[in-house]
């Protein structure tokens, strides 16, 4: 059995800096799985389209049920190929992604398309096709305990945390590339607040403190009054 996503996404920029955003969309900082990524081919087309082959290495840990069946010396990367074909004439790109290996456990193959925002010519939308299967479809709820979710139920929710992490790891880059302020990230935003509810609370302790030291100072003259 296949699971299958289909989902559309907007991004707020022009064709031409998204495309420009793509091929430096690493590192960002929704993007800490992703290890590395290697052109491994390119080559212009005779009628003028950019093809690329990258081959990315991500890690992400295995679910406790899928660590069980496989030895704890196998590498939990995931090597991802990718290939793109881009047409500047048309202004859209085309990507295919797929693991090669760990492919017994999981595959998850992925097709998008960038375009021209219909809408609004200064967007550019990103059409998003995947597929996820899993040759151990009957074994995964096997050694669940208890039982949880199949292997393609696992795969395609973590899809879709992913995809998440990908577009505001593009609006991230985008953001600086057009020389605007990236928006902070929710780890930076949570130490930040951090930060000052400990200035607050240690300001708070002061205060507290040289009330005290007042009010011990007045008692103390007030009990001299009556000596």
């Amino acid at each position: 059995m296949v699971k299958y996503f289909l989902g559309q996404s907007v991004l707020r920029s022009s064709w031409d800096q998204v495309f420009a955003a793509f091929w430096q969309r690493y590192p960002n900082p929704y993007s800490k799985h992703v290890l590395t990524e290697d052109i491994v081919h390119r080559e212009v087309t005779p009628d003028r389209k950019l093809l690329s082959r990258r081959l990315l290495t991500k890690t992400n840990r295995m679910p406790r049920w899928a660590e069980r069946l496989f030895p704890a010396n196998v590498a939990h990367s995931v090597y991802i190929l990718e290939d793109s074909i881009v047409d500047p004439q048309n202004k859209t790109m085309t990507t295919f992604t797929w693991n090669i290996n760990h492919a017994r456990l999981m595959m998850v193959e992925e097709r998008c398309v960038y375009c021209v925002n219909s809408d609004n010519s200064g967007w550019t939308e990103i059409r998003r096709e995947a597929w996820v299967s899993s040759s151990l479809f009957g074994v995964s709820r096997a050694v669940q305990d208890p039982p949880l979710v199949s292997c393609q139920e696992f795969g395609l929710a973590r899809f879709k945390s992913n995809v998440t992490k990908t577009m505001k790891g593009f609006e991230y880059i985008l953001a600086k590339l057009q020389g605007e302020a990236p928006s902070k990230t929710l780890v930076e935003t949570a130490k930040e607040a951090t930060e000052k509810a400990k200035e607050t609370a240690l300001a708070a302790t002061e205060k507290a403190k040289d009330l005290a030291n007042k009010a011990a100072t007045k008692k103390q003259q007030q009990q001299q009054q009556f000596v």
